[in-house]
């Protein structure tokens, strides 16, 4: 937890207080675990029907994949609280150098 503390001068308080967040915090990451669950299982599962065709799947995956890496990053790793802006401006720095760099070179290649 970042900087989520009660700052009374009873012990009981505090200990109620953090108990509150804990469960909250408990409460988001198995709502957010069941739901990566979910979206792995829709990805099998379009990945087995023959009634979906190859340029459904792999799109549709990929939009999973995605949902799944904010999922992950927010809940997961934390980068939903606060003091973490610094990590998120260089992880998501890192992410559109990535994706430029993926850009130029499939440009490059099909030109």
């Amino acid at each position: 937890m970042a900087n989520n503390q009660s700052n009374s001068a009873n012990p009981n308080v505090d200990l109620k207080y953090r108990r509150k967040k804990n469960a909250e915090e408990m409460r988001h990451q198995v709502v957010s675990f069941t739901l990566m669950i979910l979206l792995t299982l829709i990805a099998f599962f379009a990945v087995g029907y023959d009634g979906f065709s190859h340029w459904f799947i792999k799109p549709f995956i990929l939009l999973l994949a995605v949902v799944q890496v904010i999922f992950q990053l927010y809940y997961f790793m934390h980068m939903k609280h606060k003091g973490h802006d610094t990590i998120a401006l260089f992880l998501f720095s890192g992410l559109a150098v990535g994706l430029i760099t993926v850009l130029v070179f499939i440009t490059i290649v099909w030109l």
